[in-house]
């Protein structure tokens, strides 16, 4: 009598680690290319979108760029997906979606006038992050 293989269960830690795990490249990428006032916000429990919400700043449109490219081919490179980014033209504001964290790099006045710390409940000063 032949048998069907079944499908391994789903592990939930094994996501977990993986979520840790991207969510630790990205903190790496960022602080190697001088990302400012960095912030990372759990999300977990809060909204099923992601676990993480990373909002960091670069000083020019140049350099938000060049963050975004290099945080992208990372974690190709490492997860083997393709991370989604939207306003890489401008890059005022760059939203990359990796799955279980998100990402919005910031020129520092747009990130200011969005405040999407304080939208999200996590408005502390970054001095105290450090």
């Amino acid at each position: 009598m032949a048998t069907t293989p079944t499908a391994a269960p789903h592990s939930p830690s094994a996501d977990a680690d993986s979520a840790e795990a991207l969510h630790a490249l990205i903190l790496s990428s960022l602080e190697d290319d001088q990302a400012v006032d960095t912030v990372s916000i759990p999300l977990a429990g809060k909204s099923s979108i992601a676990d993480y919400m990373v909002v960091a700043s670069g000083r020019s449109t140049r350099q938000v760029a060049s963050m975004a490219n290099k945080l992208a081919e990372k974690i190709k490179t490492e997860f083997r997906r393709t991370a989604r980014i939207e306003g890489l033209p401008n890059a005022d504001w760059v939203l990359i979606d990796a799955g279980d964290v998100i990402i919005h790099l910031f020129r520092p006045e747009v990130r200011t006038f969005y405040n999407l710390e304080r939208m999200w409940g996590f408005d502390t000063p970054a001095a105290e992050l450090n």
